[in-house]
């Protein structure tokens, strides 16, 4: 599933793509959303934004298209009416006279105005999100903190979108390795400084992704392997698909196993389960 520097960088394009222009046509794939066709068409886009995982395309007419990709959802910007060669399902298509914007095989869309969008059961549930500006590491290291969430297993918090959103399995995988934390530990099991430095990660790793491209691996590191001859896909991550591999610290090499409902990939000397 696209994690939150994917959406982000996906919405970017979007907004490149749509912002300020007036659509000709908008186009649904799903039935239920036919009626809005007429009322897009002609409006313009004001802004594509995210939270977490969601991505919201938002128009002058007080409306706003609510999309999450999920699993399968994709996003591609191409010159107006071009199609991808593709046998993905085509379920959005905005057009403006200069670029279309196409969201293929996604089920998750909504469109909604400000009322409901401010009472939205997904929307309205979400922690902060870690690639916005106004998220700081403070914030999240009180959530850390805090008796609703301290308590719990660090392997299924940091994927709780209500926790924060934008964190989905690679993510997850990479500060935990990083913090040197098993996914059994607890925020209460932690010091006050391991506590500060996962905060630090948090707000600072989904920001490096997005400003990189994906890239959670130290970044001279990452450059190295791919000058090496590595691939940008085998060079970007500490561990994750990594099995079987050895670690950058250790040596050891790279376990996975199950946690939270996901596989996780762990090292199992860096992040020895002390804490259970």
């Amino acid at each position: 599933m696209p994690e939150g520097p994917e959406i982000r960088r996906a919405a970017d394009e979007v907004q490149a793509a749509l912002k300020g222009h007036r659509t000709l046509e908008v186009w649904f794939g799903l039935q239920p959303l036919k009626s809005f066709e007429r009322q897009l068409t002609g409006a313009i886009v004001t802004r594509v934004e995210t939270h977490g995982k969601a991505m919201l395309t938002r128009f002058d007419n007080d409306l706003t298209i609510y999309s999450h990709n999920q699993l399968y959802g994709r996003w591609c910007t191409l010159p107006c009416r071009q199609l991808p060669e593709t046998k993905r399902q085509l379920r959005l298509a905005i057009h403006n006279s200069r670029m279309s914007a196409l969201l293929y095989s996604a089920s998750n869309i909504q469109v909604l105005d400000s009322e409901q969008l401010s009472e939205h059961p997904f929307l309205s549930r979400l922690g902060p999100d870690l690639l916005a500006a106004e998220t700081t590491s403070g914030e999240i290291l009180e959530r850390l903190n805090s008796k609703n969430w301290r308590n719990r297993r660090l392997g299924t918090l940091l994927t709780d979108q209500r926790f924060a959103a934008g964190l989905g399995n690679y993510l997850r995988c990479e500060l935990l390795f990083l913090n040197r934390l098993h996914p059994v530990t607890r925020p209460s099991d932690c010091g006050q400084e391991q506590l500060f430095r996962l905060a630090e990660s948090m707000t600072g790793l989904p920001r490096q992704s997005y400003a990189t491209g994906g890239i959670t691996n130290d970044l001279a590191r990452a450059k190295a392997l791919m000058n090496e001859g590595s691939s940008f896909e085998d060079a970007r991550f500490h561990l994750f698909r990594r099995a079987g591999r050895p670690c950058y610290q250790c040596g050891t090499n790279i376990e996975k196993q199950a946690a939270g409902g996901q596989v996780c990939y762990i090292c199992p000397v860096c992040q020895s389960a002390r804490h259970k």
